[in-house]
């Protein structure tokens, strides 16, 4: 019997593991199983318009398959849901879907009537199952880069048919639009936590950290790459992105052009590369949100104290030359840590790193009328337990900047 992925990803969401999810989500059992009917589809579609949009990345889907289906991963799903196994790492999910991650979560929650968070936590186990289910049969066939890609076409139409007709329109930006052809996601932008004052919306970006945080990346990433490259200490750094976690090599170097002709040296991914990105989109789905947040990636600060490095200086100054060639942009800075210590010893510190960030964006020229303030938010939007690995702790603790006006 020819080997049916949509069918054998739903199978993976026994009785048992439906109930653990209802009873460690606060949702129930005919609400989980009617979220999967969506998410199931949604995932799929999003690795299959990855592994069809070039050798390249059809080689990287091959490897973190391969990589999943080897640690056991399977086997580890209950503990998923649950939000008990957590690792460094922007997420799968991030890598899939890009900046369209938040309306396909909203969709999806909507659709199934869950939390966004709980939308959050079937997705990221989802894509968990999907990659151990595919590295298991890639391996037994021993599949090629190519025969991934072959394989995964033939079952785009079926997945794409067991698209719920409530969200159908959710089939491009998932890749499994009427045509056929794969959506490929544009850059990613970070979505991180939210601050008081977001909306009900903003209750899916602290739970995309936690993309970050799930075992996908620790899995996967560790399998094709041997091991997580060393991180730096909780005092060391508060800046982290998805673009600088999990990897063993250096971002590609490239140079952002800014509107009033600066050039900016940067890495791929890093963000000036996104915010430069969103502030030039006019699509709909990158209008103002107060929930969307945008990572430092090379931000760090002296030993235990609120002092950015020398270093630290040339991405601060990039985005003061940002902000003056976009001169009806205003940020906020917002500053997080991780779990570990007392909470008001970490509010005073994330609030002391934030206004350092944003004292040194105005004494770099930065318009003070541009910066509409800087909040420390502590560890209140944390994910890693306190006792987590330092590795797993650090996508807790960083600098971003959120868009309130362009």
């Amino acid at each position: 019997m020819a080997f049916n992925l949509l069918d054998s990803v739903k199978a993976l969401f026994t009785h048992d593991l439906v109930r653990q999810a209802a009873s460690s989500l606060g949702e129930n059992e005919s609400e989980i199983h009617k979220a999967i009917s969506g998410i199931a589809p949604s995932i799929l579609g999003g690795i299959i318009s990855h592994a069809n949009s070039g050798v390249e990345e059809a080689g990287v889907v091959l490897q973190q398959a391969k990589g999943a289906a080897r640690s056991g991963i399977l086997n580890n799903l209950g503990n998923i849901v649950r939000g008990n196994i957590a690792a460094d790492g922007s997420g799968m999910l991030q890598r899939l879907f890009g900046d369209r991650i938040g309306r396909i979560t909203d969709a999806l929650a909507g659709f199934a009537g869950i939390k966004e968070s709980s939308a959050i936590s079937l997705m990221a186990t989802t894509t968990s199952g999907a990659f151990g289910l595919l590295g298991e049969h890639v391996i037994q066939n021993s599949m090629s880069a190519g025969g991934l890609s072959n394989f995964l076409s033939s079952q785009r139409a079926s997945v794409a048919a067991a698209l719920p007709a409530n969200l159908s329109a959710l089939s491009s930006f998932v890749g499994l639009n009427s045509t056929g052809a794969a959506a490929r996601p544009r850059t990613p932008v970070a979505v991180h936590p939210p601050t008081p004052d977001s909306t009900r919306k903003s209750w899916l970006t602290p739970l995309l950290l936690a993309i970050g945080a799930i075992v996908l990346v620790w899995v996967i990433i560790k399998a094709c790459s041997g091991g997580p490259s060393t991180k730096a200490s909780q005092e060391e750094s508060a800046a982290t992105s998805d673009s600088s976690s999990t990897v063993t090599t250096m971002p590609a170097s490239i140079k952002v052009q800014l509107p009033d002709g600066t050039e900016l040296d940067a890495y791929k991914g890093g963000i000036e590369d996104k915010l430069v990105a969103y502030l030039n989109s006019t699509d709909p789905a990158d209008s103002i949100s107060s929930s969307r947040w945008f990572d430092f990636d090379n931000l760090n600060f002296k030993t235990g104290s609120a002092e950015l490095t020398d270093s630290s200086m040339k991405q601060v100054q990039n985005l003061a030359a940002i902000l003056k060639a976009y001169p009806k942009v205003s940020l906020k800075i917002g500053g997080y840590t991780d779990k570990t210590g007392s909470e008001q010893e970490n509010m005073k510190l994330s609030q002391q790193r934030a206004d350092a960030v944003l004292d040194a964006l105005k004494k770099v020229g930065a318009s003070a009328a541009q910066l509409v303030g800087a909040q420390g938010y502590g560890s209140q939007f944390a994910k890693a337990a306190a006792n987590a690995p330092d590795e797993v702790r650090r996508a807790d603790r960083r600098i971003s900047v959120s868009v309130r006006s362009k």
